[in-house]
């Protein structure tokens, strides 16, 4: 007798609360790197919470959980993504079930950082879908796929971080660079890189100077300026050793200008250390007007 194979196709089973008799809705999440840009309508957190809570809401068999988001950070590191680290520790807690992303480098553009989360909310049971590249990540041929598309955005990134490096170069160079830190006290400084005297400011970097020349050690500057009202940067009576120090090694003090002073030493960990001849670096010699002359700075150097 001929025998005739049926297939019957694979379905998720609908789950059923045996209590009350209800549906076990899936709980289902977004997550999104959004823009800084106020212009970027399309990546704004309130465009995307509202098209994602549409679309899960519309769905009879899922639970809108919430939107997290994470505002003009960086996707290859996950250090200061506050809001993906939440949703990470709320999907091990039970409290999602399912996360929607746009695409694979708005999740990560880490590698290894992708499949490890991947992985790890594999384990506790909680799917990842891609929307861009069409994956869901607890399909047993998703990490493959994942990891080519994750590892060709984490190259994107590189060559973003080796253009605006070169492009930072090329500015420093030019003198044109506007990455300064503006807390120098003495000086205001404005957007083209002009710096103006500010006469409190001044008068408390040459005390400050006087007073090491003079024998004091940076405690005593500190104790001293404490006990006299002397303002710092921010116009508070604050001071400590490192204050101190900074003002007594920046070269601005006597009209020159280096650039370059710190480098990153990674466009995935964003890290950054003080040049100590790792990268090349930008002198502009009488840059702007002293507040301490040459001489008094080098001996200060010196001392």
């Amino acid at each position: 007798m001929d025998s005739n194979v049926i297939i019957i196709p694979r379905k998720n089973p609908i789950q059923v609360d045996a209590a009350t008799g209800t549906l076990v809705r899936k709980k289902v999440a977004a997550y999104a790197r959004v823009s800084t840009d106020e212009k970027d309508q399309l990546n704004s957190f309130n465009t995307q919470k509202i098209e994602y809570e549409r679309r899960i809401k519309e769905n009879p068999e899922w639970e809108f959980v919430g939107l997290y988001a994470d505002e003009g950070i960086t996707g290859t590191n996950l250090k200061k993504r506050e809001g993906f680290k939440n949703m990470i520790q709320d999907s091990l807690d039970g409290k999602i079930d399912l996360i929607l992303v746009k695409s694979i480098s708005r999740f990560a553009r880490n590698t290894v950082d992708c499949i490890k989360t991947k992985r790890q909310l594999a384990a506790a049971g909680v799917e990842v879908f891609f929307e861009k590249e069409n994956i869901y990540t607890l399909k047993e041929d998703s990490e493959t796929m994942i990891t080519i598309h994750a590892a060709l955005a984490q190259d994107e990134s590189r060559q973003i971080s080796t253009n605006v490096s070169w492009g930072n170069r090329a500015r420093m160079r030019s003198g044109t660079y506007r990455g300064l830190n503006k807390k120098n006290l003495g000086y205001i400084i404005k957007e083209n890189n002009e710096f103006e005297i500010e006469e409190e400011g001044k008068e408390t970097v040459q005390l400050i100077y006087k007073l090491f020349i003079d024998g004091f050690s940076y405690r005593r500057i500190v104790s001293y300026l404490t006990e006299n009202q002397r303002k710092n940067f921010d116009g508070k009576v604050e001071w400590n050793v490192a204050s101190i120090n900074r003002i007594l090694t920046n070269e601005k003090y006597c009209g020159d200008l280096i650039f370059q002073k710190t480098y990153t030493v990674s466009y995935l960990t964003h890290e950054t250390r003080k040049n100590e001849g790792q990268v090349e670096q930008f002198l502009f010699t009488n840059h702007h007007e002293p507040i301490i002359s040459k001489d008094t700075f080098m001996y200060v150097q010196l001392l």
